[in-house]
């Protein structure tokens, strides 16, 4: 609470009614009148806070002088932290990231001992991210170390999250010591909408050494990751764009109850990318298990009148090689004529439409 504080104090304590009045002719007169900075010196806080004021300020600042530019700077700089939090003033101080490299410096600076309030700001979050990119490694590296005692409240912030993907993506892994705190909570961030995301994006950007603990817990639980709604994403990630291992485990584990995922919600998107991105053997193993597992085409019997494995043998049959294409329109043809569904009840009305759609996709 008290460092919210010390953010928010004092940028606007000392505006007149001078100042207020000089905004308000510059939106009467800005259409017809060429502003220059000698017009707002004085001002420059105000007028980047401001929609149409923050435009006129960026345009001085690209044409201006060395001179200029440093006077605006000066200007912004003590009020710094509130323009980061302000929609428009987050655009004005946020350019300063990507100046000289003094500016950018001295604009860190003063983010300093304030980095998880702004992390959690809807509009600097935005800023903290640039800082991140562009600041020295040093200042990177500090800000990491600032956030590191508050790390899972930030990943699980609407906002905080993307300033740790940011990290994860820029920072030089030896200097994310908190991933390795991540064992401990995977399935509380592998099912959590902002959790799943950072989790992906450590999977697809730290090094194996970092992320093989996290995937082994993974495994333990693909089952039930599969069949929720934010795990789904990060099995479809391994097996998109997982390690070779990784991929082979999960699809193993799916190949084994391939039915009973392809009726669940959630994971029957997982069996839908399985068939999709998986190789050729492992493609025509899966496939098997539709055509085969049971005798008389009654797996491809019940996936036509389910509502979500009905999709899933859409899936199958677009992927399917020639021989295995031949076994499955002959047993949807089969089952077509002869399924008999209740149009009183509004899924099987639904899985009936279905079942016209892949008599007329596949022209069966």
């Amino acid at each position: 609470m008290a460092t919210e504080q010390t953010v928010h104090q004092g940028a606007y304590e000392n505006h007149d009614g001078s100042r207020r009045n000089i905004l308000k002719d510059f939106k009467a007169t800005h259409k017809s009148r060429n502003w220059e900075l000698r017009d707002i010196a004085g001002h420059i806080v105000e007028f980047s806070s401001d929609q149409d004021g923050c435009r006129l300020v960026v345009k001085i600042l690209i044409s201006a002088s060395s001179d200029d530019q440093q006077r605006v700077f000066d200007e912004i700089i003590p009020n710094v932290l509130q323009l980061i939090q302000d929609e428009a003033g987050s655009y004005v101080s946020g350019l300063y990231l990507f100046g000289p490299k003094l500016k950018k410096t001295r604009l860190a600076g003063e983010m300093n001992g304030h980095i998880l309030t702004l992390s959690k700001q809807k509009f600097g979050c935005t800023v903290v991210q640039k800082a991140i990119e562009h600041i020295l490694p040093d200042q990177k590296a500090a800000i990491v170390r600032e956030l590191e005692p508050n790390i899972i409240e930030c990943i699980y912030h609407s906002n905080g999250n993307y300033v740790i993907q940011t990290i994860i993506k820029v920072v030089p892994p030896a200097k994310l010591g908190f991933v390795y705190s991540f064992r401990e909570i995977v399935y509380s961030m592998a099912t959590h909408m902002f959790g799943s995301r950072v989790l992906q994006l450590a999977l697809d950007s730290l090094p194996n050494v970092m992320i093989a603990p996290l995937a082994a817990e993974l495994h333990s639980m693909a089952v039930i990751l599969m069949k929720d709604e934010f795990g789904k994403y990060l099995m479809q990630y391994l097996i998109k764009k997982g390690r070779p291992y990784d991929r082979t485990l999960l699809l193993n584990t799916l190949r084994g109850q391939l039915l009973q995922m392809a009726q669940d919600k959630y994971a029957s998107d997982v069996c839908e990318t399985a068939l999709e991105f998986s190789d050729a053997e492992t493609r025509r193993q899966l496939i098997n298990v539709i055509i085969s597992s049971r005798p008389n085409g009654v797996v491809v019997r019940q996936m036509i009148k389910h509502r979500f494995a009905n999709y899933v043998l859409h899936s199958a049959l677009k992927f399917a090689d020639v021989n295995q294409r031949d076994i499955l329109i002959f047993q949807i043809r089969h089952h077509l004529v002869s399924i008999e569904l209740d149009t009183s009840n509004p899924w099987q009305r639904a899985a009936c439409d279905r079942r016209k759609q892949t008599a007329s996709l596949f022209q069966l």
